[in-house]
């Protein structure tokens, strides 16, 4: 059972990607040229999609990986053709419809199936890895950690997800969010020092199969986030 403040922001976080920004994110995630700010958003993100597939395997036949958050699928693709089968899942209808339409024909061993909906869907089953770029990052620490805590016994191997580091430029930049009309704002982002976030992981009762491993900031102008991994022990 999630929390109301989860599920509030869960809703808040589909309204947002499915109707605002819906067509702002098809076109910062194709090839299309974009704004400065844009560019080192979609620079920034291009970055930590690396880190996070330098994070698994680089052969992935036979393992089954959801990538939580999918968006348009790009992370997905490439951990497709590496051959694993992913389940893709995402809460915005438009960002699965525009990920299956830019679906390559050919994925080699690999494939994806892409669905709309919550990435604590338990009839997905049993993964070997879960990613999740960029989708805990707007809930606050206690709640993605329960997401974490939830996917842990239906994850064979390493859990990897990206969290809002607290920083100077963070801050500064949720400054200048608060500019645009409410209508217009993306759902706010809850920053966590990688440190607070090691010590709460290493308290969670419900993740003590895991420890912290790997983690890298990604810091691109208009973009600021950080992976981490977690590792059964």
């Amino acid at each position: 059972m999630q929390s109301a403040t989860y599920q509030q922001r869960r809703g808040q976080i589909e309204t947002y990607f499915d109707r605002t920004a819906a067509d702002a994110w098809a076109k910062l995630t194709s090839d299309a040229p974009v704004g400065g700010i844009r560019a080192t958003v979609r620079a920034g993100r291009d970055r930590m999609r690396a880190i996070l597939l330098d994070y698994l395997p680089a052969d992935l036949a036979g393992k089954r990986i959801l990538d939580a958050g999918c968006g348009t699928g790009l992370l997905a693709v490439e951990a497709a053709r590496r051959g694993a089968e992913v389940i893709a899942v995402d809460l915005s209808p438009s960002l699965i419809s525009l990920a299956n339409e830019r679906m390559p024909a050919d994925l080699g061993t690999g494939s994806i199936d892409f669905r709309v909906g919550d990435m604590l869907d338990t009839s997905f089953g049993m993964f070997d890895h879960v990613v999740a770029m960029d989708s805990l990052i707007h809930y606050a620490a206690r709640d993605a950690l329960q997401v974490l805590a939830a996917l842990a016994p239906r994850t064979r191997g390493s859990m990897l997800f990206t969290f809002a580091p607290r920083t100077p430029g963070l801050t500064v930049m949720h400054a200048v969010g608060r500019l645009f009309p409410r209508g217009n704002r993306a759902p706010s982002i809850e920053p966590v020092s990688a440190g607070s976030l090691r010590d709460l992981i290493a308290r969670h009762g419900d993740l003590h199969a895991f420890q912290a491993g790997r983690s890298a900031r990604v810091d691109s102008g208009f973009y600021i986030s950080q992976a981490m991994e977690l590792v059964r022990r």
